[in-house]
C-alpha cells in the first residue's frame, strides 16, 4: 500500500460504495444510528404521565444517561433521568439522592406494560424539587 495510486482506487469514493465492506460498515452504522435515535427520543413511553414513590435501591449519575433503580409495591422500577446536561441543569447530581432516599418522579411510562420504566421529567428527593424536563411537566 506504498503505492498512493493504489490507496486511491481502493479507498475512492465509487469504490467505496460497491465494495463489501464500506457498504457492510455503512448499513451497521445506519443500524446503530436509527437504534441510539429511538432510545434517546420519547417514541418508547406513553404521552400521559404518572407519578411513582418508592425507595432509591441504586443509582447512577455517569453517561450516557443517569438513572435511578426504585423500589414501589409494584416492584423494582427504572427510573430514568435526562442526559446528564438537562440532569445536571436541574441541579440534581450524584450529592443530591442516597440509596436509601424516599423518592417521587413525575414521568412517562415505557408503552411496554411489561417493563418497570419510567423517563422522568421531574423528580423529588430530600425535601427538593429537581425539574429535569420543565417543558414537558403536565
Amino acid at each position: 500500500m506504498n503505492n498512493p495510486r493504489m490507496c486511491w482506487k481502493l479507498f475512492s469514493p465509487m469504490r467505496s460504495v460497491t465494495h463489501p465492506l464500506a457498504l457492510g460498515l455503512a448499513l451497521l452504522a445506519a443500524l446503530w444510528t436509527s437504534a441510539a435515535l429511538a432510545h434517546h427520543g420519547w417514541s418508547w413511553a406513553q404521552d400521559q404521565q404518572m407519578e411513582l414513590t418508592g425507595e432509591i435501591l441504586e443509582l447512577q449519575i455517569a453517561p450516557p444517561h443517569p438513572w435511578l433503580e426504585v423500589q414501589t409495591d409494584e416492584g423494582t422500577w427504572r427510573v430514568e433521568l435526562g442526559n446528564p446536561r438537562n440532569t445536571e441543569r436541574s441541579g440534581f447530581n450524584q450529592d443530591s439522592a442516597s440509596v436509601g432516599d424516599s423518592v417521587t418522579a413525575i414521568g412517562n411510562r415505557s408503552k411496554d406494560q411489561s417493563e418497570l420504566r419510567m423517563k422522568a421529567v421531574q423528580i423529588k428527593v430530600n425535601d427538593k424539587t429537581y425539574d429535569i424536563y420543565p417543558e414537558r411537566i403536565q
